[in-house]
């Protein structure tokens, strides 16, 4: 292991943050919502092929891979380069996409959700080059991958089953605001069907309405958010997985990653016109999952409730699957489900990133003094609440994850979106130092605290 410069890495980044801000600028003026990417992979591979990477690659999926050094192994550092939509333009008090930059912020779509973490990536690899800091062995990995934020970690199931590459931990460029993550909570996405029956509707006693039976259903699923865990409780709530008498195994698991949650999203209904009964409902719920639970049991849950026992076989409940084609007109078949993941706070990927961000800056987080109202104070090590593509990584196939990204996630999906400068030469630095502070001998095959795991589905 070589003894590091710090004071020199912290030097090359800072220098390197004009090139980092106009570079997020640049992929900022692409609008990449998922599956129109490829205008920003193209700016994406410009600069890393101007940067000097030994090799870019664009995967059949669209995803972008620029290569650092020669070594059999592989630490990649992972970044999504998709973002959703800017929603209601008058929300914004600017342009969106043109967006602007002050001396401490970037303004603009996709800065901290999270073009930025790639931009600090990318330039964390060109700094590893410049100061002969990829580790001998390695070959470091940079990826600005599609799709995220319609189908969390399907970009890195195709990495791994098609591309066929196989990281030894993979860093996570999501939005940590100043802290080292992790694990996060998993999701999954279900959908309940409800079925009626049609007539006119001047007369609705002869028809049956599906809506009418959606709205009991709807009841439920909110008091399965939003109920406590007594005994006398007929629907007890998702908050029972914290005490120890419904999650015996895993309860001290979800205290840190925090509860579950379950929240209707969508609403979906059939009817012949306006002056007639709907004859069929559905809805969308967004399920948050914590440590204990499991696909099966968050199905079995929704099945369970009152209501929908109550209309037995006029009611469906499954779980979506995902099948929209990437930019390239690729589709990976997939299941809207993400499993939840903790990696061991000792794990030797882990520990690299604590002794990196100690030795570069401290013990405390960082950051400019627009964001340090909401970082100090945190502790330095946690986990995300949003989910990140580290549920395919760690949470289906268990290589080691870790979270470490410039922005917040409060700006993700939120109009007026920024991101901080100060970050992107913060992550940049760390990335240099965290990835030769690794020991791989260290590792012991198992740095996973809890894993969901997948499902029965043998999805390649």
């Amino acid at each position: 292991m070589k003894k590091l410069d710090y004071d020199r890495i912290k030097e090359a980044a800072k220098a390197y943050e004009p090139d980092i801000t106009a570079f997020l600028r640049a992929m900022i003026s692409h609008p990449s919502e998922s599956c129109h990417e490829k205008e920003v992979v193209a700016c994406i591979k410009a600069e890393m092929e101007k940067l000097d990477f030994d090799k870019v690659e664009v995967d059949g999926l669209g995803n972008v891979i620029g290569w650092m050094g020669s070594g059999d192994k592989i630490i990649a550092i992972d970044g999504h380069i998709d973002t959703v939509g800017i929603g209601n333009r008058d929300n914004w008090t600017d342009d969106p996409y043109t967006g602007y930059e002050t001396d401490d912020i970037i303004y603009g779509r996709g800065g901290s959700d999270q073009e930025g973490g790639l931009a600090s990536a990318v330039y964390g690899a060109k700094i590893m080059k410049d100061l002969n800091l990829v580790p001998e062995g390695y070959r470091i990995m940079v990826v600005g991958s599609v799709q995220e934020e319609d189908c969390d970690g399907m970009c890195w199931q195709y990495i791994y089953n098609k591309d066929g590459y196989k990281p030894e931990f993979v860093i996570s460029t999501e939005p940590t605001d100043g802290g080292i993550y992790r694990g996060h909570r998993g999701r999954m996405e279900i959908r309940v069907d409800v079925k009626g029956i049609s007539c006119h509707g001047s007369a609705p006693e002869r028809g049956d309405n599906a809506i009418y039976k959606m709205a009991d259903i709807l009841q439920d699923v909110r008091a399965l958010n939003n109920n406590g865990c007594t005994e006398s409780t007929q629907i007890r709530g998702l908050v029972k997985m914290l005490d120890p008498k419904y999650n015996p195994d895993h309860y001290e698991d979800a205290r840190f990653l925090g509860r579950g949650t379950c929240t209707v999203s969508q609403i979906f209904f059939t009817s012949p016109s306006r002056c007639a009964v709907a004859d069929s409902c559905a809805i969308s719920i967004d399920r948050r999952m914590t440590a204990g639970e499991t696909w099966e049991s968050c199905l079995e849950e929704i099945r369970e409730l009152p209501a929908i026992k109550k209309y037995g076989d006029d009611v469906k409940v499954s779980m979506y699957m995902y099948d929209r084609p990437s930019w390239t007109g690729k589709v990976y078949k997939t299941e809207c489900y993400f499993p939840t993941w903790i990696n061991k706070e000792d794990a030797p990927h882990v520990k690299a990133l604590v002794e990196a961000h100690k030795a570069l800056f401290g013990d405390k987080r960082i950051g400019c003094e627009k964001s340090m109202d909401k970082r100090a104070g945190r502790p330095l090590v946690d986990k995300w609440t949003f989910s990140t593509n580290c549920v395919a990584i760690q949470g289906r196939y268990g290589i080691p994850c870790v979270g470490f990204g410039p922005g917040a996630e409060s700006q993700a999906h939120a109009p007026n979106e920024v991101t901080y400068k100060q970050d992107l030469s913060t992550c940049a630095a760390l990335y240099v130092a965290a990835v030769n502070l690794y020991d791989g001998s260290a590792a012991t095959g198992d740095a996973t605290q809890f894993r969901a795991g997948k499902t029965n589905n043998d999805i390649q």
